[in-house]
């Protein structure tokens, strides 16, 4: 096909590569030399799938070049054999119906991201600490959330070259098409900072909390070790083997025993109505 199609050996080169390409969209006398990816998140795991999709477009052909059944072409062709005019503008529709796919697959993956976090942001605020393996799985999802912006970023500049008016590369009828999915990828960029502001703001919250939990524990571990000095106190200095109000008497005994009651008790009263225990 590279010899009947006059393909030109870097874009043969760059789409047997064994390396992801980045999107992006290069021209060739003859041809045009696109790479997308599509993509698939798994909330459970945190892993950001991504596919390759390669094409090559030229006036009378479009060839995708894919490493598996990731993306399906079905739905692409059937949306351009259903309108009988879209045969008449040309291969550029089938481009347009073809990055309109990749595209809808970020929309997906942003609505699994926010529901994710959604879910994230009602786990804070509950009484049971977080377990460590739930944080690694909030790890490997923002970490798949800052690749996901990438790749959306990516394919923005492709779409916008694309759209540049120094080369015919699509009729001027598709080009409010084109400008449709660029509208599409700068929204899809939109809410990807979006997210990635939304979980700084979770990973403050989180450290906040877990701040604020720590320091609850320390004010009763505190509180109850005075209360626990008290007895201590008292029985250490009528311990003492030197004389003293009470000493020999029962008196002293009595009294000893009433600071030892007496005092925790007030302590404990004191610090209970602080909100220290």
């Amino acid at each position: 096909m590279t010899d009947e199609l006059g393909i030109h050996e870097l874009a043969v080169e760059d789409a047997l590569e064994s390396h992801k390409q980045r999107p992006k969209v290069d021209f060739y006398a003859e041809q045009i030399f696109m790479s997308a990816r599509v993509v698939r998140i798994d909330a459970d795991s945190g892993e950001l799938d991504e596919n390759e999709v390669v094409a090559f477009i030229g006036k009378r052909y479009l060839i995708t070049v894919r490493p598996n059944d990731c993306f399906d072409m079905a739905p692409v062709v059937e949306q351009w054999d259903h309108n009988p005019r879209r045969v008449e503008i040309g291969v550029g529709y089938l481009l347009y119906a073809l990055l309109d796919s990749v595209v809808d697959t970020y929309f997906d993956a942003v609505e699994t991201f926010d529901d994710y976090y959604e879910k994230v942001s009602d786990l804070l605020f509950e009484d049971t600490p977080i377990n460590p393996m739930k944080q690694r799985e909030w790890f490997e999802m923002r970490r798949a959330l800052v690749r996901l912006h990438r790749l959306v970023f990516s394919t923005r500049e492709a779409v916008n070259a694309l759209l540049r008016r120094d080369h015919d590369a699509i009729d001027e009828s598709l080009r409010p098409y084109f400008q449709d999915i660029y509208d599409h990828v700068i929204r899809a960029s939109e809410s990807t900072d979006e997210l990635r502001d939304l979980v700084s703001t979770i990973a403050d919250t989180n450290l906040s909390l877990r701040d604020y939990r720590q320091n609850q524990v320390m004010k009763k571990v505190t509180s109850w070790a005075a209360i626990i000095a008290v007895p201590t106190l008292v029985t250490g200095f009528y311990g003492m083997n030197v004389p003293y109000f009470g000493f020999g008497d029962n008196n002293g005994v009595w009294l000893s025993i009433a600071l030892i009651i007496v005092l925790p008790i007030v302590l404990f009263v004191q610090f209970k109505r602080h909100d220290w225990l």
